[in-house]
C-alpha cells in the first residue's frame, strides 16, 4: 500500500511537472493511495519510471479530497501544502527522502571525475604539445561544424577508466582569457627532471624549474602549454591515475570544503597551511590523491573574488542519478544552472550547477556515459 508523509520542500515545481504529477496520481487511485498528511515526498520506489519525480520535490495544495482510501481529484495547484510520495512496505516501514537521507545518499553514490573542458586557440598546436611533450594520448576527436566547433579528448588511459581532458576549439576564436582563478593541472611523473628536459627539447615553456616544493621535500615543475595553462609536474611512483589534479582558487575554503562534501559526496583528504605564504591548500576528491583524479583548493589570505576568464570551463563528474544530485546541490545551497534530463538528440541524463564560488560542474549519467562511449 501507498501512504503520504510529511516532509519539507524545496522548490516550486515547473507546470510540466506538476502536470505530470497530477497524471501519475490519476492513475494511481487503483492503487489504494491514503491521504494522511498534506506534505509528503517522492521516493524512487514509489516512482520507478518517473525519474523527474524520484529526487524531486513538488510543492502543491490539495483540496476537495474524501477521507479514506481513495485519493480524490487535485484543485487549486500552486505553492500552498508541501507533499512528498513515499512507498510502504507491508510492514509499515517508510523509506523517507529527507534532506539528511539525500546527503548520505550523495555520500554513497559511486562518482568519479570523469573530464575537465577548457577552450584552446589551435587545436593541433595543443595536440602536439600534450601527446609529444606531455605523453598523453589522443583518445577520440569530433567536429560539430553546425555549431562551429570541435573537440578533442586526451589522456593517460581509456575515458572509461581514466581522468581525460577535453579540449574546445571554436571556429575562429585563437585567444582566451584565462583569469587568475584557475590554477593549474596537475601531472604525476616519476622524473620531474627527465620530463623537464623532454618537454625544453620539444620547445615548451618551463615556468619553474624542478626542485622541492617551497616549505616540503616534494619535487614538482610547472610547464605552460601553448594558451597558457599551467601544468604542475609531480614526482611520484607508478599511479594509475597520472593526470592527477586540478587546482581551483576559492574565496571561501571552509565554505567550499563544506559545500564539496555535502553536495558533491567528495572527501576532504588533507589541507595545509601555509602562513609564511599567505595561502591554504586543501585536497578533496572521491579517493587518495595517489591513485585518483583530485582538487586542489587554494585559498590566498584576503582574496575573495577572482577573475575566471573565458578560457576554463567546467569539470564533469558521474553519477548514479543526476535528478537526486541536482536535489542535493540544492539543499546545499549550490546553483542548478541546467535542469537535470536528457541531453537533445543522444538522451544522456546531464545536470550543471554552480559552487559557491561560481565555478562549473557538470554532473553525467553514469550508465549514458559508458553508452555514449560505445
Amino acid at each position: 500500500m501507498h501512504a503520504l508523509a510529511s516532509m519539507a520542500l524545496h522548490f516550486t515545481p515547473s507546470p510540466v511537472v506538476v502536470h505530470r504529477a497530477v497524471s501519475f496520481f490519476a492513475r494511481q487511485q487503483q492503487h489504494n493511495l491514503r491521504l494522511t498528511s498534506a506534505c509528503c515526498c517522492f521516493s524512487a520506489n514509489s516512482f520507478r519510471g518517473l525519474p523527474f519525480l524520484s529526487p524531486c520535490t513538488l510543492s502543491s495544495s490539495i483540496s476537495n479530497h474524501p477521507k479514506g482510501t481513495q485519493l480524490g481529484k487535485f484543485a487549486k495547484l500552486g505553492i500552498g501544502h508541501h507533499f512528498r510520495v513515499c512507498n510502504m512496505a507491508t510492514s509499515g516501514a517508510a523509506e523517507v527522502l529527507s534532506k539528511d537521507s539525500l546527503l548520505e545518499w550523495a555520500q554513497k553514490d559511486e562518482r568519479r571525475m570523469l573530464h575537465v573542458v577548457y577552450r584552446v586557440g589551435d587545436l593541433e598546436k595543443t595536440i602536439k604539445f600534450y601527446t609529444e611533450c606531455l605523453g598523453m594520448k589522443l583518445l577520440r576527436k569530433r567536429d560539430i561544424p553546425e555549431e562551429r566547433y570541435t573537440n578533442a579528448f586526451l589522456g593517460y588511459g581509456p575515458e572509461e577508466t581514466h581522468f581525460v581532458v577535453e579540449l574546445t576549439y571554436n571556429y575562429g576564436v585563437d585567444k582566451y582569457d584565462l583569469g587568475t582563478g584557475f590554477g593549474h593541472f596537475g601531472i604525476a611523473v616519476e622524473d620531474v627532471y627527465k620530463t623537464v628536459e623532454l618537454i625544453k627539447a620539444k620547445g615548451g615553456k618551463v615556468t619553474r624549474e624542478p626542485g622541492p616544493v617551497k616549505g616540503g621535500s616534494s619535487v614538482i615543475a610547472f610547464v605552460e602549454d601553448p594558451d597558457g595553462y599551467k601544468f604542475e609536474l609531480i614526482q611520484r611512483g607508478p599511479t594509475p591515475e597520472p593526470l592527477c589534479q586540478v587546482m581551483l582558487r576559492v574565496g571561501d575554503l571552509d565554505r567550499s570544503i563544506n559545500f564539496y562534501e555535502k553536495a558533491f559526496g567528495m572527501k576532504l583528504l588533507r589541507k595545509r597551511d601555509n602562513p609564511e605564504y599567505k595561502y591554504t591548500i586543501a585536497m578533496i576528491g572521491y579517493g587518495p590523491e595517489d591513485k585518483t583524479t583530485v582538487l586542489e583548493l587554494t585559498y590566498n589570505y584576503g582574496v575573495t573574488e577572482y577573475d575566471k576568464g573565458n578560457g576554463y570551463a567546467q569539470i564533469a563528474i558521474s553519477t548514479g542519478d543526476v535528478y537526486k544530485t541536482a536535489e542535493a546541490i540544492r539543499i546545499s545551497g549550490g546553483k542548478i544552472t541546467r535542469e537535470p534530463g536528457p541531453l537533445p538528440g543522444i538522451s544522456t541524463k546531464i545536470t550543471a550547477c554552480l559552487d559557491p564560488d561560481g565555478w562549473k560542474t557538470v554532473f553525467v549519467d553514469s550508465q549514458d556515459f559508458l553508452r555514449e562511449l560505445e
